[in-house]
C-alpha cells in the first residue's frame, strides 16, 4: 500500500503509520487509494489509521497490537486515546495522568 512520504509504516502488519513530519488542517495526504484532507494538525510522532479500523478490532503498531479501538476509526484519522483503549493498562486514567501537579 502506497502511501505519503510524511508517514512511516513501521511494519506491513500496522493498522496505523506515523508522522515524521508535521502537517497541517487542509493537507491532501494519499494513503493507500485513499486521498484525504486533513482535518486537525498531525504532530511529529503522532498514530495516523493507514485504513479503516472498526470498534473493538485490534490496533497494531510495530506489527504487534498495541490496544483496541473503542469506536470506528476512519483512514487518516489520528489514533490516540480518544478513539483507542490499551490492552495492556486496564487501570491508565488519562485525567490523572495529565495533571501537572
Amino acid at each position: 500500500m502506497e502511501h505519503d512520504e510524511r508517514l512511516l509504516r513501521l511494519s506491513p502488519l500496522d493498522s496505523v503509520l506515523v508522522a515524521i513530519r508535521s502537517i497541517e488542517v487542509g493537507s491532501p495526504l494519499q494513503i493507500g487509494d485513499d486521498e484525504i484532507v486533513v482535518a486537525e494538525r498531525i504532530a511529529v510522532g503522532f498514530k495516523v489509521a493507514a485504513r479503516s479500523i472498526l470498534a473493538g478490532e485490534k490496533v497494531f503498531k510495530y506489527g504487534a497490537p498495541i490496544g483496541s479501538a473503542v469506536r470506528d476509526i476512519a483512514v487518516g484519522e489520528i489514533v490516540h486515546i480518544h478513539n483507542m483503549k490499551s490492552d495492556y493498562l486496564p487501570t491508565f486514567n488519562p485525567e490523572v495522568h495529565s495533571r501537572h501537579d
